[in-house]
Order: structure tokens, then sequence, then C-alpha cells
């Protein structure tokens, strides 16, 4: 339909829809920076929904039974922006819009989850939004078994565009949602053939109906611009089962003389003179940011029109025992169980006396035994490894289409899409998820956990086969700088325990977490109890701890983390035998250690010794302890990886790369 058509058959509808488009013009052009084209394309799209579907209210953008709504294609992000706006969102105000991408405001670049309350998920880097907003399906599958539709019944709704789908993550995400049959997990998908390079033919011609339906997915179309069409589709989509696709067919810029229907109204500013013209022609008589009354309070109506629905919901959810609301609000705020610190301290004990050798792999399943019944907010999985990475602990039940009060999930061999829904179900609120694959494959995961670290998700990553000490596998399968990568992420807490008892004060750390990741890198090959005198406190917490002391004068302190704090060990004794007072300091995480008051640390890293840091890795993170915090580089000596490892067997490997108690020593003496 041509713009007169549809403002002759539409006017009310096409007075909303322009708003955000004029909106989202002035805002880039105030800017001088910012992708206008995407909200003036799916502004019909966006109004059709918030108006007669997308369940929400404006006044309380955290209410439990809201529909999520999720922007992957986030460049579009005043789209976002001018919806919460114009329905009244309190926290984004003209002056936000106005203030678009500058520093301080609210209304970043891409939308970010930590500035504002009605946006569910960072997004940006494309493909993330729909891939998370699949772990979202997953919580609302989850917790509408376990609480009933009375308590949890809403969708979630996408908006993605061509780049979202030609991302890799997205096809993880697509097959994983199909397979679980996502009833309540629909898509628009932003159909307007192009990119920032042009059409989007000279690099894809895939049949995205024929793909989605491959994988599980019904396909529905419509027409982008007209608000009958979108709307049956729409419709349509709420009534199908299993996951929808909608085809939203739509004209980039739509309405703009010189750039729509072009990738020059993508990602830079329209100018002044193709703003006014485009105004002309949508018959907006208006300056820059102004919206006239009976618009914006036809949209604020909108925007209130889910508190009688709240309303019920809230009457719903009084009804509960007093219990049950505790237990519901906790969950949903991502509180810690009470449970919780009694049965890991329990759990430490019984394994303090029975000292067990096992890889911290085994220990963490042993500890998710503990874990899994104390909080009974917890999903886990793994990508395909579930026999390797040890992360089903007994008694879990599956969960998929036939059961969803299963607990544990197939991800599949889909380490992004697994992350990036790990992601989903946390921000959704009411789930704890973990999920596992080989820390190697922190690589495939990277964009999503760089994301739960910028969106202060407390995801935990359970990363086996941590070392050359996985074996034979080889240096695919041995990381080595993965270590490094973690720690240099913000906001990560990185654990490498050495034995089952760290094991379990990481895992309870992991949990008490409320905006930060936790990374959890364990080993292969089984490590002895070291710590075999119980103690109630988690010593783990204070990121380093000295294990053992020396015994004379001190000449040497030994770091170590995971299978390589037993080689300290055995190093102290080989040096104490040869009257060098040696000290060993355990380090399960330098972001916690880091954290710690600077007594603390000077208590446990005092000058005037030689350092010698273990570590099968590469050396990069370790020089802050080793030169810094009262370390002088006369004194101090790694021994570790500089280089990728080997197929062979473990103990050969850690020969072969100098990695031994008696290389340890004499690094040692060498720098007495």
């Amino acid at each position: 339909m041509e713009i007169e058509e549809l403002r002759a058959a539409h006017p009310e509808h096409w007075k909303l829809a322009s708003a955000i488009r004029a909106l989202a013009m002035d805002a880039v052009q105030a800017a001088n920076s910012g992708h206008p084209g995407m909200p003036m394309g799916m502004a019909d799209v966006a109004t059709v929904l918030f108006q007669n579907h997308l369940k929400f209210d404006a006044k309380a953008p955290k209410w439990a039974d809201r529909d999520r709504f999720v922007l992957s294609a986030g460049h579009g992000s005043m789209l976002l922006y001018a919806l919460l706006y114009l329905c009244g969102d309190e926290q984004v105000t003209l002056d936000q819009i106005k203030n678009f991408r500058q520093m301080g405001a609210k209304t970043a670049g891409h939308p970010e989850n930590f500035l504002l309350d009605a946006v569910e998920t960072t997004t940006g880097p494309l493909g993330q939004g729909i891939s998370t907003a699949v772990g979202m399906a997953i919580a609302e599958e989850a917790l509408r078994a376990q609480w009933g539709k009375k308590i949890v019944d809403h969708r979630t709704w996408v908006i993605a565009g061509d780049g979202c789908l030609m991302e890799g993550i997205s096809q993880e995400a697509i097959g994983l949602a199909g397979m679980q049959e996502l009833s309540n997990l629909i898509v628009l998908w932003d159909n307007n053939d192009i990119t920032i390079d042009g059409r989007v033919s000279i690099s894809d011609k895939t049949d995205q109906h024929k793909r989605f339906e491959a994988s599980g997915w019904t396909v529905f179309a419509c027409d982008g611009h007209d608000p009958v069409s979108i709307d049956e589709a729409l419709t349509k989509a709420k009534n199908a089962k299993g996951p929808v696709l909608v085809d939203c067919k739509t004209i980039i810029g739509f309405g703009s003389p010189n750039k729509a229907d072009s990738y020059s109204a993508h990602g830079s500013p329209l100018g002044d003179e193709e703003i006014a013209r485009t105004k002309a022609i949508y018959g907006w008589d208006y300056g820059p940011f102004e919206i006239p009354a009976d618009v914006k309070s036809t949209w604020e109506a909108i925007g209130s029109r889910g508190a009688s629905e709240r309303g019920e919901w809230e009457e719903r959810f009084a009804k509960l025992s007093a219990g049950k609301q505790a237990e519901f609000t906790r969950i949903m705020e991502g509180g810690v169980s009470k449970k919780l610190t009694n049965a890991i301290r329990k759990f430490k004990k019984e394994q303090a006396e029975s000292a067990p050798k096992v890889a911290t792999r085994k220990a963490s399943e042993m500890v998710l035994g503990v874990v899994n019944g104390a909080c009974p907010e917890t999903l886990g999985g793994s990508a395909d490894l579930t026999g390797s990475n040890l992360t089903k602990s007994a008694g879990m039940e599956v969960f998929n289409p036939a059961n969803r009060k299963g607990r544990y999930i197939h991800f599949g061999i889909r380490e992004h899409g697994m992350a990036a829904a790990m992601n989903g179900m946390i921000l959704h609120g009411g789930v704890r998820a973990y999920g596992g694959t080989f820390f190697c494959f922190t690589d495939y995961a990277r964009g999503a956990m760089r994301l739960s670290a910028l969106m202060k998700v407390p995801a935990v990553y359970v990363m086996t086969h941590d070392s050359i000490g996985l074996g034979e596998d080889g240096p695919t399968h041995q990381p080595v700088e993965h270590l490094a990568i973690c720690r240099a992420t913000p906001n990560t807490l990185t654990f490498r325990p050495a034995d089952v008892i760290e094991t379990a004060e990481a895992w309870e750390i992991a949990m008490e977490q409320q905006g930060t990741p936790s990374v959890l890198a364990l080993s292969r090959q089984n490590l002895p109890t070291l710590r075999t005198e119980y103690k109630p406190q988690n010593l783990t917490a204070r990121g380093a701890y000295v294990l053992a002391e020396a015994d004379g004068k001190r000449q040497a302190i030994l770091m170590a983390t995971g299978s390589e704090v037993e080689i300290a060990l055995k190093a102290r004794e080989i040096l104490q035998s040869q009257a060098i007072g040696t000290r060993v300091v355990s380090m399960p995480c330098m972001e916690l250690f880091a954290q710690q008051d600077e007594g603390y640390r000077k208590r446990v890293l005092p000058p005037n010794s030689v350092r010698v840091a273990v570590e099968a890795a590469v050396r990069q993170p370790w020089d802050r302890w080793l030169l810094g915090e009262r370390g002088r580089e006369a004194k101090a000596g790694f021994v570790g990886m500089d280089r990728f490892g080997a197929s062979a067997p473990a103990g050969e490997l850690y020969e072969k790369f100098g990695i031994t108690a008696e290389a340890v020593a004499e690094k040692v003496k060498s720098l007495l």
C-alpha cells in the first residue's frame, strides 16, 4: 500500500506510527549518530503489537507476568525508546529522547538492560537478542509448569532483522527453540532486504521460511505496513503451537523520498532537509521532538492498557499462601536460598573427613547434588557433554516438551546458543541457569559470556577439561589462554578450584552472586583433597589464602591454582627438605583476591620473598601477583605454558612442558 492510501485507510494508526518515526528521525539527527531506518520501517508492526497484543503495563515494567519484548535488532534502539516514552514509561522522558546516545543518558546507542527497567536484555551484537529470548521462553515454560497458568502465563516477542538471522548463533537458537516446542515465543522478522553493505542478496540467499520450518517453527507472513495484515498475522501467531516466525515485509526508512529502501537509511542521520520532506509526506506538521497531545494521550492509554490485567494477576497472587508468595518473590528477584550455606557446610565437613581423590569436574557433580537440592530454581544443562561435564546430578529429570518440570536441558552442540539462553533464563527471573562444555569452547560461547558480564547476569559456566591435564585429545582441546581471557573480562569471577572443598566453596559463591557471572574451570584428572581439616568459613571467598605455611624462615612463596596446587605442595616438600622455608598460596579466584583489603593481601603476599606462580596456562594474568603487590621482577618466576599443548597422556605432558615439582623447586632456587 502507498503512504497516501495507508493514511486514508488507517488515520489513527498512521498518527501513532508516525510519532515513532518522527522521534527516531529527530533523535538520530540530534545525536548525529544512529540508525533511523529500522524504526521507520518497523513502526507499523510495533504499533500493532503494543496496541493490540503485548501484555504490559508501562507503569510496572518489572511485573512478573508481563510479556517479554526483545528488540534483537538493537541498532534500531530508537524504536524501543520512542515506544517507552510514548507509552508513559517514567524512566524515558522527552529529555532522555533528546539526549539519545549522549553521556549519562539512559537512552544508550543500543538498549542496555541495566539502564532501563523496561529493557529486558542488552542487544546490539546481532543474534544475541533472539537467542536470549529463547532462554526467556524456556524459563516461562518451566515456571508455568511449576506455578500454574494463573501465576505464569505470558509470551516472549522478538523483533529481529536480517543481520540477526545471518549470525550463526541464531541457528543454534532456533534449533533449540524448535526442538523444545516453545509455544509462547514469537519472532517478528523485519524483512527489509537491506544490510549495511547493500541488498541482502549480495551476501545471502537463504530461504528463511524453509529454514525456520525445517527447525520446527510455524511461519506466517504479512505486509509490515498494513495494520490489518499485521494484526491478522500476530493473532494467528498467538494461536499457533510451537515457536512462530512472522515475516513482516517492510521498507527501511519508510517514507524517506531519497533514502527509503536503501542502505543509506540504515546507519546514519537522514539530514534536516530529508527529515522535513519525509515529515511532509507523513502529514506530520510538527517540530523536532514535538508530539501532539492527542497522539501522546492515545499512546499513554495503550501503555496503561495492561494495568487491569496486572491488578487481576495481583489478586490471584495474593491468594497464594504467604510462604509461596515469599518463595516466588525470592526466585524472581534472584535471592539466595536460605538452605544453601548449611548444605554446603555439611558437604564440606563430609568431604574433609573422607578426603576423596576426584577430578574437580566430579567434585562439581557432587556439589551440584547439594546445590540443586537446596535451590529449586536451578535449571542446568550441557552442550552435549553431560557425561564429561557431569552437570546432571542424581535425580534430575530432563526438561523437554513432555516434561516441563524437568530441570536438566540437553542444549545440543550449541555452546553459543546455550550461553545466550542461560542469559535469557536468568533475565526472565525465577531461574538460576548453569551450563557446561569444555573450557576451550569458551571461544564458541564468548559473545554471550561477555554479555553475561555486561548485563550483570549471574550465570554459572561449568567449564571442564581445564588444562593440558586432559591429555590425549591434544592442543585443540587443551586450553592455554582461556584463563587469561576470562580473567581479563570485567565483572566476571573465574574459579579454578584445587580440590573438592574449593569446588564446593566456588559453587556457593557463584550461587550467591546477584550481578556477576562465574566461570568454573574444572579438571579432568583426579586431584587429592588438600584441605582435610574442616573449616566452616569459605576460604575461597577471599580469592587466595595460605594453604601451607613455611617451616622456619620464609624465603619463597608458591602461588598456584587447580591441579597445580598439588604440584606446588610437592615442590614445597623438596624446598623444605633443603632448608628453604616455603609458603604455598592457593589462589582459586584472582578477582576475589583483588577485592580484599590491602592488609589481607599483604599478609598473604608479604614482601621480601621469592615468588613463583604455577599454572598450566599462560603467564599473563599472574604478573600483578608476581611483580606487583610488593613483588620484584628479579625475585619472580613462572612455571606454566608459553605455547599450545600436545597429544599425549597427562603425566607425560606435564613432564614435557616442565610443570613439575622439581622444576618449581629449581625455579625458586635460581631466584634466591
